[in-house]
């Protein structure tokens, strides 16, 4: 019931909002509101929305210009509102494991039960403290991989903020250079070819960077091949960066997300989503999953 009061009460701020009156606040008290919840917590606040059914949190999304990016949900506060008519019995689940912001832009990493159990990375778009904007990448959770690791243990908390700029660009060069050109002889540049320097939290990958290669060479054996085409974004407080890139699994378009942790000028920790990108005729908008 909780769900329905919620979509009932966006769709109806949709049509309204223009001509209700807007209560009166006074400027000083809404400056000190700014200041007192930042940009991450609403972020946080909206996603923890979808398990405690707060209705104060849609009011940090701008009803008026609110563009979705989640193909399987139709734009707008509407598109919003009927994925939570549509929520199963017992509703939704949404714990925040990670959230970051860069900029105008705030991204989390979320455990859900969203539809069955799930790990997601969100990227919300802010616009005068509104949410305006919004990308996602979803998997189905997994068992803990092989060296112990799962989807979303490790650490959390971000340092070296005067590093940010340095780790997004070392993050962008291993992308572009490793993963998009393939350019392996390069790797030692980025990351440490000790193994226990490097902690891998894919399900299919243990850890180091002897890992990583018997994944590649076990997906290579069943003629399956990892593809990175394009990096559209690249979003980091310090010491963690979040690279968003297209490109192919298989013979599937797909969705890259990588959240990297960097140390001493290396990439130490990995964290990642890989969800395949439906077909364009199932799309239920025309924003796109990669227009930032």
């Amino acid at each position: 019931m909780k769900y329905t009061l919620i979509a009932i009460t966006m769709t109806m701020a949709i049509w309204s909002c223009k001509s209700q009156k807007k209560e009166e606040v006074p400027i000083e008290n809404q400056k000190e509101e700014k200041m007192e919840v930042s940009n991450k917590e609403k972020a946080i606040d909206v996603l923890s929305s979808l398990e405690t059914g707060d209705q104060s949190a849609i009011g940090y999304i701008n009803p008026e210009k609110y563009t979705q990016h989640n193909l399987g949900v139709a734009d707008g506060l509407e598109g919003f509102g009927a994925v939570l008519q549509n929520a199963p019995e017992g509703g939704f689940k949404a714990k925040v494991v990670r959230a970051y912001k860069d900029g105008d832009y705030v991204f989390t990493h979320t455990i859900y039960d969203f539809f069955g159990p799930k790990i997601g990375f969100d990227v919300f778009r802010f616009e005068n403290g509104k949410i305006v904007e919004h990308w996602d990448n979803l998997i189905a959770v997994a068992p803990a991989n092989s060296s112990g690791r799962t989807q979303t243990d490790g650490p959390y908390e971000a340092t070296d903020l005067e590093k940010t700029a340095a780790n997004k660009q070392l993050v962008s060069d291993f992308v572009s250079t490793i993963l998009v050109r393939g350019e392996m002889d390069k790797i030692a540049n980025f990351i440490d070819g000790a193994d226990e320097a490097y902690l891998q939290h894919n399900p299919a990958v243990a850890d180091g960077l002897s890992g990583l290669g018997k994944a590649l060479e076990g997906m290579a054996k069943q003629g399956i091949s990892m593809v990175y085409n394009t990096t559209h974004k690249v979003l980091g407080e310090g010491n963690f960066v979040l690279a968003i890139s297209e490109g192919t699994l298989g013979d599937a378009p797909t969705s890259y997300y990588d959240l990297f942790r960097v140390a001493d000028g290396k990439i130490v920790e990995h964290w990642d989503v890989i969800e395949t990108i439906a077909p364009e005729s199932e799309w239920k908008n025309s924003n796109g999953k990669f227009n930032f």
